[in-house]
């Protein structure tokens, strides 16, 4: 076939997938009414996990899997905005790691709200601001967030779906050259991050601290001789060029984070679901109550203790185990825990990440 016949070819199979496109969002539109009649929730992880474990396990390429959930993830977001248009309030400003990870969530067409502390997301799901809030919850190079893990103290929010986001840093700048830089803009945490990157193509700038990637991005967009570390969406919205890619130290560091709302998602047969609680201070105790969960054969993949600020030395633990809730082993660790703690609390069971 020719080039011509080629795109042709091309052109015709555009018009199918519209056709196909448009008729999906109107079986949606119908989705929506019924949602509405019933009351139920507009945003059902464990649908969306179900339909991207069956398209990527039907997929033959030669695109790959993970093109076919980005393409996915986007047409997941326009239909869900036909049903109703989602609100998600994040830890702000926008172009950061957090909103990146709302974006791939919950795609471009949901609406984005941007707030100043971890605190902020919980209160805006908890006083209908928003729909849905996106925190981080951990670092695979940092550890644990604590901010997180305290507001879960006096939240009823539930987790119902996890994100992971590689941990991406780039160095953006109007220079064309890195000897030409003078000044580098970043948040403290970029910086530790890219410490070896930066000690050995950038020893001579001057470090000017910024309140986040955003601001360091905003930054030095005015300033011709300077560069900032910063995320290729902040990339986008000033228009920086980057001039270095993926100048982080460790390629594989991730952040997690939980998406907070009321729903209580259905099983999936590949679930993760997180537990608060407290046990008396006394020997033994926190090994009697872990012990549940070796007794009933579920996998513990997190545990972390933060002070409960009610009394002096005691603690309450958050842990991460496999399986849902609904799940009879369980259901079953759980019950046994419950024996040997003063209070338990599933936080929420939800698809695990893909």
């Amino acid at each position: 076939m020719s080039l011509s016949d080629l795109r042709q070819e091309i052109d015709s199979v555009d018009m199918q997938i519209l056709e196909l496109l448009n008729r999906r969002a109107k079986v949606v539109q119908e989705v929506g009414h019924t949602k509405s009649r019933e009351n139920t929730h507009y945003f059902t992880p464990e649908r969306e996990f179900n339909i991207f474990q069956r398209l990527t396990s039907s997929n033959t390429g030669p695109l790959d899997s993970f093109a076919i959930r980005a393409v996915y993830r986007e047409i997941l977001s326009a239909c869900r905005a036909l049903e109703k248009p989602l609100a998600i309030a994040f830890l702000g400003p926008e172009t950061t790691f957090s909103h990146l990870a709302s974006l791939s969530r919950f795609g471009r067409s949901a609406k984005y709200h941007p707030v100043e502390s971890i605190t902020e997301v919980f209160s805006a799901v908890e006083r209908n601001i928003v729909d849905y809030g996106v925190v981080p919850v951990e670092n695979s190079w940092a550890g644990v967030i604590p901010e997180t893990l305290d507001t879960f103290m006096n939240s009823n929010l539930r987790v119902l779906s996890e994100i992971y986001l590689p941990i991406s840093h780039n160095l953006l700048t109007k220079c064309e050259a890195l000897q030409d830089i003078k000044r580098l803009y970043s948040h403290f945490q970029p910086v530790a991050q890219c410490k070896q990157w930066l000690k050995n193509h950038l020893s001579h700038v001057q470090m000017i601290d910024a309140s986040s990637t955003a601001k360091a991005a905003e930054m030095a967009a005015e300033d011709p001789e300077s560069a900032a570390i910063a995320t290729n969406l902040a990339a986008e919205r000033t228009g920086l060029p980057i001039l270095c890619e993926h100048i982080e130290d460790n390629p594989t560091n991730r952040t997690r984070f939980l998406v907070l709302g009321y729903n209580e998602p259905e099983p999936t047969g590949k679930d993760k679901t997180s537990i608060m609680f407290s046990v008396p201070n006394k020997s033994g105790e926190l090994v009697h109550a872990l012990s549940a969960f070796e007794k009933h054969g579920v996998n513990m993949t997190m545990i972390e203790s933060r002070p409960t600020k009610v009394e002096a030395w005691q603690y309450a633990f958050y842990i991460d185990v496999q399986g849902h809730i609904r799940d009879y082993n369980v259901e079953k660790a759980v019950g046994l825990l419950n024996e040997h703690s003063l209070f338990v609390r599933v936080l929420g069971s939800y698809p695990e990440a893909l």
